[in-house]
């Protein structure tokens, strides 16, 4: 049996990447990195994400600002020895590029600059692969010269680039979610990419719904873990005017807007959406205070997903936020990973993330790279999550 190919992953989170490499039998990862800052304000080590990680992946990150460290000082600390990666994951902060925050169309948040900065850890690496994920906009935004420049920096070493966009539920992810992939491949290996990958077969769209997702979860009241599993948990609605709005809005996909016609509608509209409702204009967050649909993939999980008044991330029966579970398992993490923290910091532990999901079918992309064999498509399927072999069919 061939030796494991060894990663790295910088901007490592909570191991959203990492996961779908180290589960992978031909992958091991033996370095990872990440400052474990959540809001700007809070300064580096807030998030607190690198113990989640280590309870799951195994391997301690090492802390550092990624923006501002020397290359070699990190690689040092990760202790990789004469180690050369065969694949480089980094994956910086998607929150300057994503069109969700309004002033990212007109100012270049200094956050984005760190995309630039994995040319120098590819030039002192030398990976074979380099894998970046972000937001789409980092493809088509107004900021792209970012990627640009680091595609430019990576041919020079010697590496050709394939960069594009993808909706992740077309993967199987219960979740609509459009993210940028970027893969650059050290000449004279294939630039290969996911559409590639899945040529020829398609997954079957239930796969991809909240309910074939989270189902089977047992019902848990709101703040309250199920004793069988902590992650289990969701917060306790401390608010009496939100607990009365949430088992107001209706079931399996209502939302505040479901709301203006009701009788009680005086109480359970905050002023900011009477103001809505007077001018016909839902404004640019009508999920706010909604409910899932069972029949539909999840909306974008973002990082701030653990409030009911900030997306529709409610469950779409019982009146509380779905569960830190729950919402993991929708961002494609298998059912045993174990996150640890504070339960506003494990929400965005898991909003942050790569969803595994897809990081699995990132390793066997890498091992067709790499290895000159394309995986068969079950080989694709993370163990542990939602998907199985019957939801695989020939496309067309």
């Amino acid at each position: 049996m061939r030796q494991a190919w060894p990663v790295v992953d910088l901007f490592s989170g909570a191991g959203g990447m990492s996961c779908g490499f180290q589960r992978h039998p031909d992958f091991s990862v033996v370095g990872a990195a990440d400052a474990q800052i959540g809001k700007p304000s809070a300064g580096p080590g807030a998030l607190g994400c690198n113990a989640s990680y280590a309870a799951s992946i195994g391997l301690h990150p090492v802390r550092a600002d990624l923006g501002s460290s020397d290359p070699a000082d990190v690689c040092q600390a990760m202790e990789l020895g004469a180690t050369r990666p065969a694949v480089l994951s980094a994956c910086p902060p998607c929150t300057g590029f994503t069109r969700t925050t309004a002033s990212n169309h007109l100012r270049d948040d200094r956050r984005n600059s760190l995309v630039g900065r994995i040319a120098g850890f590819a030039d002192l690496l030398r990976p074979d692969i380099v894998l970046v994920e972000n937001a789409r906009e980092l493809v088509m935004g107004r900021f792209a010269a970012h990627l640009h420049g680091l595609v430019r920096d990576l041919s020079r070493l010697g590496y050709q680039t394939v960069a594009r966009t993808y909706f992740l539920d077309a993967f199987g992810l219960p979740q609509r979610r459009e993210r940028a992939i970027i893969v650059a491949v050290r000449r004279p290996l294939p630039a290969l990419d996911l559409t590639g990958l899945w040529a020829g077969w398609r997954l079957d769209a239930k796969a991809t719904h909240v309910r074939r997702a989270i189902w089977d979860l047992p019902p848990v009241p709101a703040g309250q873990a199920h004793p069988s599993d902590p992650l289990h948990v969701s917060p306790a609605l401390l608010s009496p005017a939100n607990r009365r709005r949430l088992a107001a809005v209706p079931r399996d996909g209502g939302s505040w807007a479901d709301l203006i016609g009701h009788r009680d509608s005086a109480v359970l509209l905050t002023p900011a959406m009477s103001r809505r409702a007077a001018i016909g204009d839902l404004g640019s967050h009508p999920d706010i205070y909604g409910r899932l649909h069972w029949d539909k993939p999840a909306v974008t999980i973002k990082r701030e997903c653990g409030h009911i008044g900030n997306g529709r991330y409610a469950h779409p029966e019982q009146d509380r936020l779905c569960t830190v579970r729950e919402m993991s398992i929708l961002q494609g993490f298998p059912r045993d990973y174990r996150l640890v923290g504070s339960l506003a910091n494990m929400y965005r532990h898991v909003g942050d993330a790569v969803p595994p999901l897809i990081s699995y079918q990132l390793a066997g992309l890498c091992r067709w790279i790499l290895a000159g064999q394309r995986p068969a498509p079950e080989e694709l399927i993370l163990p542990g999550c939602h998907l199985g072999p019957a939801d695989i069919h020939r496309a067309g």
